[in-house]
């Protein structure tokens, strides 16, 4: 009965805490339908969504770097490039290859950097290869990452995870595999994190 009334009680102040929270679903942020598996153990995922081809995932890294180091120990961030067409997959390959390479610290920014301040056209596996070479890498270990199956599982998977998610766009946020929201649903950056962080919080009184 105790057991009973103690769960009553949580339900109660769950749906007071939501409904005193400014962000509405479906009109700030939605619900992913089919959930889609998270790949962290007892954490809660949170999943940027970017390209680096796209000024407004350019115009949105300040935002999120100021924003990562205040997240809580349990919540697991992590990035995943988004693929809506063939012209994309060089960029997601690159991305996983600096990963793949250890070197994502030195490549993320800058390459975004080279595309939108230097107006580099970098957007093929030859022009990646010659900014990975420029930040250090060799020839070999760039060929032989962005060739390789791990590298290419990856960039597969992604492509079928911009899909599951169900976004129309990026950057966009993935909570826990659950929700989703954008700038789009906020009307902008800081607001968008906002919603992360609301939706972050609900996760963890589940």
């Amino acid at each position: 009965m105790l057991r009973i009334m103690i769960g009553a009680l949580c339900s109660i102040l769950l749906m007071s805490a939501n409904a005193e929270s400014p962000y509405i679903e479906g009109e700030h942020y939605e619900r992913i339908t089919p959930e889609v598996a998270t790949l962290t153990n007892g954490k809660t995922e949170v999943v940027e969504i970017f390209w680096y081809g796209c000024h407004h995932c350019f115009d949105f890294e300040p935002h999120l770097e100021k924003w990562k180091p205040a997240l809580p120990d349990n919540v697991e961030f992590r990035r995943m490039p988004g693929i809506f067409s063939e012209s994309w997959i060089p960029h997601a390959r690159a991305f996983y290859t600096a990963e793949a390479l250890g070197v994502l610290d030195k490549i993320h920014a800058p390459l975004f950097d080279a595309i939108h301040v230097q107006k580099k056209k970098i957007r093929d596996a030859e022009s990646l290869e010659r900014f990975f070479i420029a930040q250090g890498v060799s020839e070999e270990d760039f060929r032989e990452a962005y060739n390789s199956f791990s590298v290419d599982t990856k960039t597969r998977q992604a492509a079928i995870l911009s899909k599951e998610y169900g976004i129309t766009g990026v950057p966009s946020m993935i909570v826990n595999g659950r929700f989703r929201t954008s700038a789009r649903f906020t009307g902008g950056y800081e607001e968008m994190l906002k919603v992360v962080d609301h939706l972050v919080d609900i996760q963890s009184t589940q």
